[in-house]
């Protein structure tokens, strides 16, 4: 935080500003490593909803398999994401990275081939395995570079490789896919995640600010428990879960949705999936720079990152929730992409909040669990919304009862974000909490 002292009637803290630890050399450059990293991921991510009309085609599908195919991915997402956010408490960040990109392009290249469901079943499942720890991971691997007061704007730019991801490997994604075969574009997916590890062993490098392994020996610890129940820690795990749900569906069904459920080509459809990312970029950019000006002007960070987080998911579920009462596609469109842009504002603030009041040591752990819980709506969206249609009256009032789903779960989740994030008294309740525990214990032990 870049003051200490008393909230006043404005939000703002009042006390003298601490001293800023400068951003060493070469900060930069990682960030812009671990951007396009999160560029391959997503892009991994958006190819199945890219090619899902030609999917179902070829392997004949219903709405309910492709929904599992879509919540597949996250089978075991949020299980790797755990195991490995232990493992970098204690291994170099730089090596765990590299390990999952290695994963990611391996499991592409099966689907190069003919395949069976089953086989894109299993491909999908493995990449997900690979993909689950990646943000945390990432996240992690930048805090070591830029102090507290220094980490908001580069966790919006490793955020936005998902909205770059999706903005640049759509439109040649959906090219190999029409002009050639969806095959082809996991191949193309593969390669690239094989120039970036090229990339990484050439450029990557571990963070100075922090030496985990030291950290864990001289860094007083909070219990796990504690961290995982305070308030705030539980408030981005619900905030952001309703901001994933949307997230996941865009990932499998918004191109579905504009071909089947809105009438256009698969070729107008691979432009007009681009907007929810683009809108999303724009929302993750000004989220970060807004909350790094207001911190810079004394506002706490339950106001600069809580506040700024949870309110437009809660607008965003209002707009999505209009889209069945409107008619005309372009509207229903402009809808969609706002109401679910929104949500991108929530990824930016929660992982500095939980990096405020965690120990550097323990942080790895703490936000890879918050990234394993989210993201369980990943398993849950898609298949809710497959079953949603394929039980409708028709598909596209299928479509409506799906996305009407994922409005009451966005403005029910930003309102709880709303109510349990306050990052700045948490280190102080925690750190007394540990304290008095120590305490107690000196105090009973034998001397």
């Amino acid at each position: 935080m870049s003051a200490q002292g008393t909230p006043n009637a404005a939000g703002r803290t009042a006390g003298v500003s601490q001293g800023t630890t400068a951003t060493p050399k070469g900060a930069w450059t990682v960030t812009f490593l671990l951007f396009l990293f999160m560029v391959v991921n997503f892009a991994d991510k958006i190819v199945v909803g890219l090619a899902g009309v030609p999917i179902m085609t070829d392997l004949k599908l219903q709405p309910e398999q492709f929904g599992l195919l879509g919540s597949s991915f996250f089978f075991l997402f949020s299980i790797s994401a755990i195991v490995v956010g232990f493992i970098v408490n204690k291994v170099a960040t730089r090596y765990v990275l590299l390990t999952l990109a290695v994963i990611w392009a391996l499991a592409q290249f099966p689907m190069v081939g003919t395949v069976s469901f089953t086989t894109l079943l299993v491909c999908r499942i493995v990449l997900g395995a690979g993909e689950g720890p990646a943000f945390s991971v990432a996240a992690h691997a930048i805090y070591k570079w830029f102090p507290d007061e220094k980490r908001t704007l580069p966790t919006a730019i490793l955020s936005q490789g998902s909205a770059f991801g999706v903005i640049l490997a759509v439109p040649a994604l959906n090219w190999v896919i029409v002009n050639h075969s969806w095959h082809y574009a996991f191949g193309a997916l593969g390669v690239v995640g094989l120039i970036w590890v090229c990339a990484w062993l050439a450029l990557g490098k571990e963070g100075p600010l922090e030496d985990t392994q030291a950290l864990a020996v001289n860094e007083p610890k909070i219990p796990y428990l504690q961290l995982l129940t305070s308030r705030t820690f539980l408030g981005c795990v619900i905030a952001t879960f309703g901001a994933y749900w949307a997230l996941s569906l865009g990932l499998t069904w918004f191109t579905p949705f504009i071909v089947k459920g809105l009438g256009f080509s698969q070729s107008q459809a691979g432009f007009i999936s681009i907007l929810p990312w683009v809108f999303g970029a724009t929302v993750v950019i000004l989220t970060g720079w807004i909350s790094q000006v207001m911190m810079a002007r004394g506002y706490t960070t339950r106001v600069s990152r809580g506040v700024l987080g949870s309110v437009p998911l809660i607008i965003g579920g209002l707009i999505l929730a209009m889209m069945p009462q409107v008619a005309g596609a372009s509207l229903q469109i402009a809808l969609l992409v706002v109401g679910s842009g929104l949500c991108g504002a929530i990824y930016v603030v929660c992982p500095p909040m939980l990096g405020e009041f965690t120990p550097a040591s323990q942080r790895g752990a703490v936000i890879a669990i918050y990234g394993a819980l989210y993201t369980l709506s990943g398993i849950i969206a898609p298949m809710v919304m497959g079953t949603v249609i394929q039980r409708a009256g028709s598909m596209l009032d299928g479509y409506m009862t799906g996305f009407t789903i994922n409005a009451v779960v966005m403005v029910g989740s930003g309102l709880v974000g709303l109510l349990l994030l306050w990052p700045n008294t948490e280190k102080a309740r925690l750190t007394r909490g540990t304290a008095a525990t120590a305490s107690l214990k000196s105090a009973v032990s034998p001397t």
